[in-house]
């Protein structure tokens, strides 16, 4: 299930149509999980209905977490200035049946954050990432309602089907080239580049905030206080 968001030709891979914009996205990784953990504690019960499938609960959440698989899947995180986790998608690997290679999507952004694209990018990502792993189908279940989920699977070339309150995309992918291996290491490095800068200035903010602390301390005690 996703919480962001199909009717090209079934089967036939194109570029997503919306305006491309740089995104600084991070592969996450064990040490993560706490973080991916309050990223979904902080939604709101409706988008969880919409991420889930179902109300979930903080356990359930919780126990979601601790079962992600990053030797096998793939998670994906954008960060904000003071690195906080406002966006995280999760590429799970479904494994080979018979000629294909298919993997599950889900994404979830941030109510704050909203309107900036992020949902789309981090499925552009997962794409780019699917193809160099030899995925060749990937596949997003998603609520019929959740559609902003359906729309970025839609504009991707995906071939939707509802079944009642549920739906399925199902998007054909080509294969991998020397330039998707290139642009993905592109990718990578650009977004390790941005997060250590976010976390030097984060560190600098601290020490003024420190220095500024120690000040107000100083100046509260006063000419007498010696």
């Amino acid at each position: 299930m996703a919480t962001d968001e199909s009717a090209g030709q079934p089967g036939a891979p194109t570029a997503p149509a919306r305006n491309w914009h740089w995104v600084p996205i991070r592969s996450l990784a064990p040490r993560h999980r706490e973080r991916i953990l309050a990223h979904l504690l902080a939604l709101p019960a409706g988008d969880r209905y919409l991420r889930f499938g179902h109300p979930a609960s903080d356990a359930q959440i919780a126990h979601y977490v601790d079962l992600i698989d990053f030797d096998r899947d793939e998670v994906f995180g954008v960060f904000n200035r003071r690195l906080e986790l406002v966006a995280m998608a999760h590429l799970a690997d479904l494994g080979e049946a018979g000629a294909s290679h298919a993997a599950e999507f889900g994404v979830s952004v941030l109510p704050r954050v909203r309107g900036r694209g992020l949902g789309g990018r981090l499925f552009d990502r997962a794409v780019l990432h699917a193809r160099n792993r030899h995925v060749d189908t990937l596949i997003v279940h998603a609520l019929s309602e959740n559609a902003a989920m359906l729309r970025i699977a839609r504009a991707a070339g995906a071939h939707i089907e509802r079944d009642g309150p549920e739906s399925e995309a199902v998007l054909k992918l080509p294969p991998e080239t020397v330039g998707s291996h290139v642009e993905a290491l592109i990718e990578r490095q650009a977004a390790e580049f941005d997060y250590q800068w976010k976390r030097s200035a984060r560190q600098v903010e601290s020490l003024l905030e420190m220095i500024a602390d120690v000040r107000d301390g100083v100046g509260s005690a006063g000419p007498g206080s010696q």
